[in-house]
């Protein structure tokens, strides 16, 4: 038999998991003596500590090892159990994907601080659009929840224009209004037709008001990586004494779904004077 000491070395755990194992009636050792407490346990038992150990790892609670060891499940719910772990883990590498491509974003948007300067900043009148549009709800008007919102949005546009056989007459136009009091905020995927409204489509026709004064500057790339754009837009609008009034709109002069680091897009901020 072996000692705790060296059976924890040779299934690759602590002493004190072992201790703990034993205390929840998880893996017994083999053998107590009865003088000293040592715990003793044999080589069989590695099979039944390997089994405890690739459990814990599917996620499993040490109750749930503990009862799947004990074949107090059967294979139906054993089955769900470990479907279910699946599930989480699933979730979990998809929001540890979008977590990484935000510090990706972050990263190659610090790398271009600098490279567009006020200088690229026009201020215009935007005159009134006709658009047709489609909406729903993000969460905030943060890059992360924006992207998942709008981007399914403009392939189901272009499908009901296309079955209405409604040709877009210019570019894309995305504009944002908040929804209630939080921080929650509509989202306006749309693009320039012209047409009247219907209430046999199954999309929305709306005049888009023009603005009187708009501070704009041209995004090239991928909209995951908006903020230096933004920022210098911002530095723009403080430096000369202007007020920003309002969500941007995007203007997409060139729009590329399938290749988003191709795009051009017009910001366009409404601003008045301070």
């Amino acid at each position: 038999m072996f000692t705790i000491g060296e059976f924890a070395a040779l299934g690759r755990v602590s002493v004190r998991m072992l201790r703990h194992y034993d205390g929840i009636g998880l893996l017994r050792p083999a053998a107590v003596d009865p003088h000293t407490g040592y715990r003793y346990y044999r080589a069989e038992q590695l099979g039944r500590l390997n089994r405890v150990i690739a459990l814990k790892d599917l996620g499993l609670t040490l109750d749930q090892v503990r009862a799947v060891l004990d074949d107090r499940l059967d294979a139906a719910e054993l089955r769900g159990m470990l479907r279910l772990r699946r599930a989480q883990l699933a979730a979990q590498l998809a929001a540890d994907a979008a977590r990484l491509a935000g510090i990706e974003a972050r990263l190659r948007m610090l790398e271009t601080e600098g490279r567009m300067t006020t200088k690229d900043v026009v201020l215009k009148k935007i005159p009134a659009v006709r658009i047709a549009e489609l909406t729903a709800v993000a969460p905030s008007y943060e890059t992360p929840d924006i992207g998942p919102v709008i981007q399914p949005l403009y392939p189901e546009l272009f499908r009901r224009l296309d079955a209405a056989r409604v040709h877009p007459t210019g570019p894309g136009i995305a504009w944002y209004e908040p929804e209630g009091d939080g921080e929650a905020v509509i989202v306006h995927a749309g693009v320039t037709v012209g047409v009247d409204p219907s209430a046999a489509a199954d999309f929305a026709v709306v005049d888009l008001p023009a603005l009187a004064t708009a501070a704009t500057i041209v995004h090239h790339g991928s909209m995951d990586e908006v903020e230096a754009s933004m920022a210098v837009l911002a530095r723009w609008i403080e430096e000369n004494g202007w007020r920003a009034e309002g969500y941007a709109r995007e203007v997409y002069l060139e729009y590329c779904q399938e290749e988003p680091d191709k795009g051009v897009t017009e910001l366009q901020i409404p601003v008045s004077r301070r």
